[in-house]
């Protein structure tokens, strides 16, 4: 099976079919898709500029979405590396057991789903790149009481999620499945009585 990398050549490639070029591009979200596949496509068909149906798009907004994604998944792979490198030290000083975050990571590994939008059509309109680097930034420090993407209030509890954890907290304004990591035991909370009130 074609990595990234070369799913990424056959994209740029002007000899390539159009279909396959396409194909290639929707391939690359099976290797890094933050927002889950579907949500993914969606988002990168609407800021390149051709319709997630459309079958010929122009070359150039294949690239433009695909350059997006790489620059996405470049700021990943180096939060990886980071995280990887923290955890050996960790254990190389004694600390064993993983917190939180190490537990949430373990299941975004690779980076599919860590934004994860349940809604397809519901996602940042920001970049991907620019996405990634606000969800960093909130792993890294203590936890809150809003969106580390969009700034949201409105969390919400959901359950029946088609993604690992199955249920979590979802911000009603960009959508994403909010990492529980970055929220405080009271914004937890809130968005579990949110839950209630909006069932009631």
């Amino acid at each position: 099976m074609a990595g990234f990398r070369s799913l990424a050549r056959q994209v740029r490639d002007p000899h390539c079919d159009l279909a396959l070029r396409r194909y290639s591009l929707r391939k690359c979200l099976e290797k890094f898709a933050p927002y889950g596949h579907r949500a993914t496509w969606d988002h990168l068909c609407s800021r390149a500029g051709f319709g997630p149906e459309d079958r010929s798009p122009d070359p150039a907004r294949l690239v433009a979405a695909l350059e997006e994604l790489e620059e996405a998944r470049d700021v990943w792979l180096a939060y990886e590396t980071d995280f990887t490198e923290r955890r050996r030290k960790e254990k190389h000083d004694g600390l064993r057991r993983p917190g939180s975050v190490d537990d949430w990571h373990r299941l975004t590994w690779g980076g599919f789903g860590v934004a994860w939008c349940d809604d397809p059509r519901v996602h940042p309109e920001e970049p991907l790149a620019e996405v990634l680097r606000r969800l960093i930034a909130a792993l890294e420090r203590e936890p809150g009481s809003s969106c580390p993407v969009c700034g949201g209030e409105r969390l919400v509890w959901k359950h029946g999620l088609d993604h690992e954890p199955s249920s979590g907290p979802v911000c009603t304004d960009c959508g994403i499945l909010v990492p529980r990591p970055v929220l405080s035991a009271r914004a937890l909370e809130y968005a579990r009585r949110e839950r209630l009130l909006m069932s009631a």
